[in-house]
């Protein structure tokens, strides 16, 4: 397999052998209680986006959703399991595609801790821009010491580095049911765009 995850075949390798221990295979609590907070008609990203559950949920609540991810064969299984919803889905390299006016809310849920490390500022980067001022950036993150990945881990301080510059974090709570390969180190988190 190969080895750089910032590469499409990277991922496209494990969907195409369905090898995808980060796949919840459906809708986690936290944020199926956050939509409910959630203005009518946002507009949603969701950046790696896999196979799709919680882009359809979002687009089922009515939410604008577009779901990237940048593995054909991660799309297409999304696309192929989303019924009325499999135009939300495009193949998109989030450091690239065309964001048009911005949205209002992102949802992370193992995206970040999917990038090799070298990419975590630019990750930031483009998050403040993507997102609008008053938007958020909300989800799931993984916290870490581990060398080796994906998951790539990081610390909390590390974290803040990251997004304080164009962020202000509004929550930070522990999550109990983590799939088991970020049991234990994940955090959901809320972080507003100054």
């Amino acid at each position: 397999m190969a080895q750089d995850s910032s590469l499409p075949d990277f991922w496209d390798t494990r969907y195409d052998s369905h090898v995808m221990p980060w796949d919840a295979g459906g809708v986690p609590a936290r944020l199926a209680a956050h939509a409910d907070a959630l203005r009518p008609g946002s507009r949603i990203l969701v950046p790696g986006c896999g196979t799709g559950y919680e882009a359809c949920f979002l687009a089922s609540r009515g939410f604008d959703v577009l779901a990237i991810d940048f593995s054909a064969p991660a799309v297409a299984l999304a696309k192929s399991r989303a019924g009325p919803f499999a135009h939300c889905f495009v193949e998109a390299d989030f450091f690239a595609f065309d964001a048009g006016a911005g949205f209002d809310v992102v949802y992370e849920r193992a995206f970040l801790c999917a990038l090799p490390r070298r990419m975590e500022d630019d990750y930031a980067v483009r998050m403040s821009r993507l997102i609008v001022p008053g938007g958020t950036l909300v989800g799931y993150w993984f916290f870490d010491d581990n060398l080796r990945g994906p998951p790539f881990g990081m610390t909390g301080e590390r974290l803040e580095a990251l997004l304080s510059p164009a962020f202000q974090r509004e929550s930070d709570e522990p999550v109990e049911d983590s799939l088991p390969v970020f049991a234990g180190k994940e955090r959901w988190q809320l972080w507003r765009r100054r």
